[in-house]
């Protein structure tokens, strides 16, 4: 396959999906390796193309794990975006560490980071979408890797070509080469005479994934079947199909058996889901898990096929605890999912607390303080502070506002029955217990939030997200710096 080849199926490829416009604006996440100079290859040649002019921007993170190698790597990247007028940003961070701190992989602290980063540009730069090089034989391994390890359909299908970047972000997460074999991308990097860098830890054998590139596919492919990879995409592809119809089916058919929804807790009428054959049932089951803001990478199916049974019983209430101190219990025809810590917290309120605009007010019924000053606004400064909150593994505990956003008087106070606001990075209102099952937040954390208002209602919800409209502009000429401590008690 010839370079123009290729370069048309990407064409393709973009018109098909539409997922982005001819104008928008795309972060792509280079590497530095053979897939993403060729996915930045790509970009740059469709943008040559007649009624197309995109943004292009690209990311790229040293995760200081290999010393110079990594620094190279950076350079390299760098001095391939200055040659075909690309804006790039070089970003690094001390992964190893945040791995420690947070009893986490290497690799989990390194997605963890870059995502945040991903998200922190976009929403400074107004970009929608962001662009990853995976491609077809890093599907067929991912598929792989979840069959050893014991995947269910949802597991089996593989890499999304889209996703939001994280639950409830109108920023996608695409992967426009998806359909593409190595064989085809480093055909077509070597007929372009592109360079790129080797990462050396690819070939290490001491992670499973290289071991499943490197050893278990060879053997397969020899011994069994040539066409490995492409039965194992196949598979991904059909099971991806089923899965989303399920999916669909599952959140349609919830609907009908929601007795009462709160943020603290789901009940379902138990008769009408019993009748419905399992595979529905165990669909019915996480989407009910879900709702309730259990996080899924802890759900298995032997979990949703508890959950399954429980509700076929027939005595009278039993009750089992789901990972995220989720319980659900069967109270005869009805079965309901409720935080298990909520008796054990009691709820915390305070009344209105008026906040300073310049020192710092005590908020004792929450055991906090909120310090707020102000300072002039300059992209320099601006781009400081993403840089702090990048070191800090996006630390929540200060937000810096537009403050001729903001209109005073400043108001902490607790949550509220009705409280709505528009969460930074989302596409419009949203009622704070939604906010809350979306994000995930455990309903003890839930009573302890501190709501900060303005005469226009919630511009911070303390530590989680602030409101859209008191963010940080290219027109911003004066920030409101907002730092929360907590402060321990007398004895």
């Amino acid at each position: 396959m010839s370079k123009t080849d290729l370069e048309a199926r990407f064409r393709q490829i973009i018109a098909r999906e539409r997922w982005f416009g001819s104008n928008d604006s795309v972060l792509l996440a280079v590497s530095g390796g053979p897939d993403s100079v060729a996915m930045l290859s790509l970009f740059y040649r469709l943008n040559h193309q007649p009624d197309w002019s995109l943004g292009l921007n690209v990311i790229h993170v040293n995760h200081r794990l290999r010393g110079m190698d990594a620094d190279a790597d950076a350079a390299f990247v760098q001095e391939q975006c200055r040659t075909w007028q690309v804006p790039c940003t070089i970003e690094s961070a001390d992964v190893a560490e945040r791995a420690r701190a947070e009893k986490v992989s290497v690799e989990q602290a390194g997605r963890a980071y870059r995502f945040e980063l991903f998200e922190r540009i976009c929403l400074k730069k107004g970009i929608k979408v962001v662009a990853l090089a995976h491609h077809a034989d890093d599907n067929a391994e991912t598929v792989l890797h979840r069959i050893i390890r014991g995947a269910g359909l949802r597991g089996l299908s593989g890499i999304r070509p889209r996703r939001p970047l994280r639950e409830g972000s109108n920023i996608d997460v695409i992967r426009p080469m998806l359909t593409f074999r190595r064989s085809e991308i480093e055909a077509y990097l070597a007929e372009r005479g592109l360079a790129f860098r080797q990462d050396a830890s690819n070939a290490s054998l001491s992670l499973t994934r290289n071991r499943i590139r490197h050893e278990l596919l060879p053997l397969l492919r020899e011994r069994f079947n040539p066409q490995t990879e492409e039965a194992l995409i196949r598979l991904a592809e059909q099971a991806r199909g089923l899965n989303d119809y399920l999916a669909e089916t599952g959140e349609r058919m919830l609907d009908a058996l929601v007795v009462e929804h709160d943020d603290r807790q789901l009940v379902l009428h138990c008769p009408p889901l019993t009748r419905k054959p399992r595979v529905i049932q165990t669909q019915l089951v996480r989407s009910a898990i879900l709702r309730m803001g259990c996080p899924e990478g802890e759900l298995t199916y032997g979990h949703l096929n508890a959950v399954a049974d429980l509700a076929a019983g027939r005595e009278g209430t039993k009750s089992l605890d789901l990972p995220a101190g989720l319980r659900v219990t069967r109270r005869y025809s009805r079965l309901v999912f409720e935080r298990s810590a909520i008796e054990q917290s009691p709820q915390v309120s305070i009344s209105e607390v008026r906040v300073a605009t310049c020192g710092t007010t005590p908020l004792p019924g929450f055991g906090l303080e909120i310090t707020v000053g102000q300072l002039p606004a300059d992209d320099a400064t601006i781009a400081d502070h993403i840089g702090l909150r990048s070191e800090a593994g996006g630390s929540r505990d200060e937000e810096w506002l537009d403050a001729d956003a903001v209109h005073p008087p400043l108001i902490a106070r607790s949550r509220r029955s009705g409280d709505k606001f528009f969460p930074l990075g989302m596409d419009g209102m949203k009622k704070l217990s939604d906010f809350f099952i979306d994000e995930k937040i455990d309903a003890h954390r839930r009573e302890r939030v501190v709501v900060l208002c303005d005469q226009l209602g919630p511009i911070w919800v303390v530590p989680f997200r602030i409101d859209e409209r008191v963010r940080l502009t290219r027109a911003t000429r004066h920030i409101l710096r907002l730092r929360v401590k907590e402060v321990k008690s007398e004895k």
